[in-house]
């Protein structure tokens, strides 16, 4: 498909002895909204360190638009520009304030001036409410409010693709709905997004394309539609249960 941003194929990872993921073969087009679910354990967030090279693959291939990421040449300083990433531990830098935050990875690593990266980080807080907060310290924050900035400094990142990495799992349940409302602002913005998320409400309401994986394979794939109201395989039905009985 010529719209086709990532591909993983064969993909595998193991630390030691242990095999983590087997045989992940998974295309993004771009625009899209995936979102990957499972069990703790299932290896969601392994795969999403894989794709942003947080972790080094054991086996296979990774492609963003064509080229292969894993080729020894490969200028990953300029790929992790084009797909950021939302940690679920925030990553924020302490001794800067929200603006300088969201600031610094654009006159660093994109080279914008002062003033553009300015520009572009105010219009991102604003987008998730956090403009009262620029000249506040991240340890003045709640985690919901760290949350928005990291969507906030991705996004100023003007990435192709962005990666969340359970996002909502570190916060108070009050928390949760802030973050999932920017989230959703940013989906079908035509910004390509890869989620890993235990929140299913969300999953079914954003998702374009759903991941069920379980013990380290994508056991089952589909339209959000498809997954969450009619999904084939036993262990995907084992896993929705209680979210199908709604």
């Amino acid at each position: 498909m010529t719209d086709e941003i990532l591909a993983v194929t064969h993909l595998e990872k193991s630390f030691g002895d242990h095999q983590v993921l087997k045989d992940i073969n998974l295309q993004i087009r771009r625009g899209e909204v995936v979102t990957i679910i499972g069990s703790s354990g299932s290896g969601k967030s392994t795969l999403l360190r894989c794709i942003n090279l947080l972790e080094q693959p054991t086996q296979g291939e990774i492609t963003f638009h064509g080229e292969n990421i894993l080729a020894p040449k490969f200028d990953i300083t300029t790929y992790r520009a084009k797909v950021g990433m939302v940690f679920q531990s925030f990553n924020l830098f302490n001794n800067l304030n929200v603006l300088q935050n969201c600031m610094v990875g654009q006159t660093t690593v994109l080279n914008r001036t002062p003033e553009a990266a300015r520009e572009m980080a105010l219009a991102q807080l604003e987008k998730v409410g956090m403009t009262p907060y620029v000249n506040a310290k991240p340890s003045q924050l709640s985690g919901g409010q760290k949350q928005r900035i990291g969507i906030a400094r991705a996004v100023s990142m003007s990435p192709e693709v962005l990666l969340f990495d359970e996002p909502t799992s570190a916060l108070d349940p009050e928390m949760v709905d802030d973050v999932l409302d920017s989230m959703r602002a940013l989906a079908h913005t035509g910004l390509t997004m890869v989620l890993v998320t235990h929140e299913m409400a969300f999953a079914r309401d954003i998702s374009d394309h759903v991941v069920f994986m379980d013990q380290g394979v994508i056991a089952e794939e589909g339209s959000a539609e498809e997954i969450f109201t009619r999904p084939q395989k036993p262990r995907t039905q084992t896993f929705l249960k209680r979210y199908l009985q709604r």
